[in-house]
């Protein structure tokens, strides 16, 4: 077994850093890497991030790592599938309160309101409907257990309701920025617009290090932030001089883009070219005829 194997063998608690612990979910995919990173904070009295999906083997692993001591606080950076459902019955087990956010249509653009009450749903790891935090948490506010603060910040793009959370020098960046991968923005649940924002403000945070929702940590995160926005910019670029040779529609600027990869990824690579034509289309870059929609056509104003 190699290195990484064994850090990264699920249901293992593996200390990381001065009172943070991760306990990995056994739910590896294309999506989610290793599996989801759940997190513990504390040493008397803990936190617990991410609890991740409903696996009850998860649940016996986290329990075990909890060690019978209190847990106070079960945050959650956002309500997709493979990372939110399982907070329940551990809220259950412990009596801990679940802290979010706002449910799964917490924090969505006006856009993608929009969008969705016309019909276009997710992509990607898929949305946990049924989720309803017990606390709310607002941009800036912070919780504190016996020995840790934590402080949430609203970082939307990935997902409306996601939150980051900084413990000292620490963020704990969801699935907002990562090291193995870009992030996943598949509207109605992503925005572009907005994450960008959020990598600009989670930029001005100057973190020492992220720990994200899968994969190991983010080590520079100003130079891995960069280079996200960069790639961005980049692929925009792309869109723009492929829109510049005549109408096309995001299927066939996808096609036209992402030479490099298999057809069985296109429909996950034609949802990162709608969130950018969004983003042209509400900077008024571009026009969609008839309207707005994954199937109309755009074209350069």
């Amino acid at each position: 077994m190699t290195a990484e194997q064994t850090a990264f063998q699920a249901g293992v608690a593996v200390p990381l850093a001065n009172s943070i612990c991760r306990v990995l979910a056994p739910n590896p995919s294309p999506m989610t890497y290793h599996g989801t990173n759940s997190y513990l904070v504390g040493e008397q009295e803990l936190a617990v991030i991410d609890p991740g999906p409903d696996l009850p083997d998860h649940l016996t692993a986290l329990l075990a790592a909890i060690d019978g001591r209190r847990v106070s606080h079960i945050l959650i950076t956002h309500s997709h599938l493979d990372h939110s459902p399982l907070a329940a019955a551990l809220s259950r087990e412990t009596g801990a309160p679940i802290y979010a956010f706002g449910p799964s249509d917490a924090g969505q653009s006006p856009i993608m309101r929009e969008l969705a009450a016309k019909g276009l749903t997710g992509g990607g790891e898929g949305v946990d409907h049924n989720f309803r935090p017990d606390i709310l948490l607002t941009d800036g506010e912070t919780v504190a257990g016996r020995d840790w603060q934590i402080t949430a910040h609203h970082t939307p793009g990935h997902f409306g309701n996601h939150l980051c959370f900084a413990f000292g020098e620490h963020i704990f960046s969801g699935d907002l920025v990562m090291d193995w991968a870009t992030s996943l923005v598949s509207p109605p649940d992503g925005d572009l617009t907005d994450f960008r924002a959020s990598c600009r403000a989670m930029r001005d945070l100057n973190a020492k290090i992220l720990w994200p929702g899968h994969g190991g940590p983010v080590q520079n995160p100003k130079s891995r932030i960069d280079w996200l926005l960069n790639h961005r910019q980049d692929r925009e670029d792309q869109i723009i001089a492929a829109l510049s040779e005549g109408k096309q529609t995001a299927a066939t600027l996808t096609k036209t883009i992402y030479t490099d990869i298999q057809p069985a990824l296109w429909p996950m690579a034609e949802r990162n070219v709608f969130a950018h034509l969004i983003d042209l289309y509400a900077r008024n870059r571009i026009s969609a005829e008839p309207e707005l929609s994954i199937h109309a056509e755009f074209a350069l104003m």
